[in-house]
């Protein structure tokens, strides 16, 4: 499936800079987190057989709701679904290249999630992580805006529980899913 969205001018977004915040996460061992799938499923990625890729993102606009105020202007906020395509669009090529699983993380609730899957017709769940659990339990990258806790936008590609790389920043969003690939094609993810 092509993507449908289009991708704004990324160079007129400013770009999120490493602020060391994943520095800690390669080499961890998952935290046991149960957490609510798209697909209604409980998710507890430290117990997942194999290799896992959880792309991490602040929250899913709808079309009918308004971004919140400066919400372009937050380096690294804006391109949660040009992600979302790009990795629909590369799900294939990911399970090629050894994914047992993909998904999505985000702090919104499941029912807001699921709307955004079923709209971008995407293949995978997405995780909610609503409760912060996974999110304080793993030191994950926040920031807050409009009284929202919100993840800032990484990739973890976890294998049989133990976080085997970081992509951190990411941007621009919509290549997201072809750094992994490209990552996973290399010898360093050859095993």
């Amino acid at each position: 499936m092509a993507s449908t969205v289009d991708a704004p001018d990324w160079s007129a977004i400013p770009a999120p800079t490493d602020d060391g915040a994943t520095r800690h996460l390669a080499g961890a061992r998952m935290a046991s987190v149960p957490l609510r799938a798209t697909n209604g499923e409980l998710v507890d990625l430290s117990a997942l057989p194999g290799r896992v890729v959880v792309y991490a993102y602040p929250r899913t606009g709808r079309p009918d709701v308004a971004s919140p105020d400066g919400w372009d202007m937050i380096p690294g906020a804006r391109g949660c679904t040009p992600q979302s395509c790009s990795f629909r669009d590369h799900f294939a090529e990911l399970k090629r290249l050894g994914v047992s699983h993909l998904f999505g993380l985000s702090t919104q609730e499941p029912d807001y999630q699921r709307e955004a899957a079923e709209r971008l017709h995407l293949p995978f769940a997405i995780l909610s992580d609503a409760s912060l659990q996974l999110t304080h339990a793993m030191k994950l990258p926040t920031f807050e805006t409009s009284g929202m806790t919100l993840l800032k936008r990484f990739t973890l590609v976890i294998d049989r529980g133990t976080v085997e790389h970081v992509f951190y920043p990411v941007f621009p969003p919509d290549r997201s899913a072809g750094d992994v690939i490209a990552w996973l094609s290399g010898p360093a993810a050859r095993k």
